[in-house]
């Protein structure tokens, strides 16, 4: 039962702390410090809830968690939280906190979900068919953010054409604004980044533990880094270029197309990424 209560525990520590990442990525790129207030303070419930593991885990074994691998990363996961609330709170260099979470989060996601850690080898298949199953979902709802981003931005050049040609009807009423088509098609890309990434972290992390002898060169994982390129240039162009308009539209149009190859060819080129298939 304690084995149980300890795997939830860490699987919600994990949930948890991917969605305070996506909101700091999101202050990162837009600045929005409502975004950042939420990100703190679930970063302090994850730090809550791992000291509650490490009071737990202490009070069980009698030892301080650090004289195995696991322990140390488990360890090392919470100082790095701890350092990160400390700056976020006495310095507020805000971008260092997400950096510095970036890099807790992967290794929490290792720790979680390492078998090796884990007493029972049937809660230790559970947590790596979990780790696949949150894998496949991240990556399902980052697409599903970068297809919105192309349909508004397929939106706005449409709505940028009819324009340019003073073609004024029905049709044009019915279409949003250019200002606010390339907004929204910008904030989903500002959502499916981040989420894109997390999978990624998790998606490594499972190979490693089921496929030991993975390909590095494997079509869908190469593909995967593209799309994840892709957008980030698009981001790069957006915020620091400050480039706008048509120009990022089409980019983003183009980082769509790597999606769908990405999801429908390198997927059945893949050695190991069956369920595409």
């Amino acid at each position: 039962m304690f084995d149980v209560f300890m795997t939830r525990l860490h699987e919600l520590t994990v949930v948890l702390y991917a969605f305070s990442v996506l909101l700091y990525f999101f202050d990162f790129i837009h600045h929005n410090r409502k975004a950042n207030r939420i990100a703190f303070w679930l970063l302090a419930v994850v730090w809550i809830l791992q000291t509650v593991f490490l009071v737990f885990y202490m009070m069980k074994t009698g030892k301080f968690p650090v004289l195995t691998i696991f322990e140390g990363l488990y360890f090392y996961a919470w100082i790095l939280i701890t350092l990160s609330i400390v700056i976020n709170h006495l310095l507020r260099v805000d971008f260092i906190v997400f950096f510095t979470n970036i890099l807790g989060f992967t290794v929490m996601a290792i720790h979680t979900f390492a078998p090796m850690q884990n007493g029972s080898h049937i809660m230790a298949k559970q947590l790596v068919s979990e780790l696949l199953l949150i894998h496949i979902t991240m990556a399902i709802l980052s697409y599903a953010a970068f297809t919105l981003s192309f349909v508004f931005s397929t939106l706005y050049l449409l709505q940028y054409d009819l324009l340019k040609k003073k073609k004024w009807g029905k049709r044009l009423v019915r279409l949003a604004d250019l200002e606010k088509l390339e907004k929204l098609s910008y904030i989903l890309a500002v959502i499916g980044v981040p989420m894109l990434l997390l999978s990624l972290i998790l998606g490594l992390q499972w190979a490693f533990l089921k496929v030991p002898g993975m390909p590095w060169y494997d079509m869908k994982v190469i593909g995967s880094f593209l799309v994840l390129s892709a957008y980030s240039i698009y981001l790069y162009l957006r915020i620091g270029k400050n480039l706008s308009g048509r120009q990022l539209a089409i980019w983003n149009t183009a980082s769509f197309l790597i999606v769908i190859i990405n999801f429908f060819l390198f997927g059945k080129l893949s050695s190991f990424h069956l369920w595409y298939a």
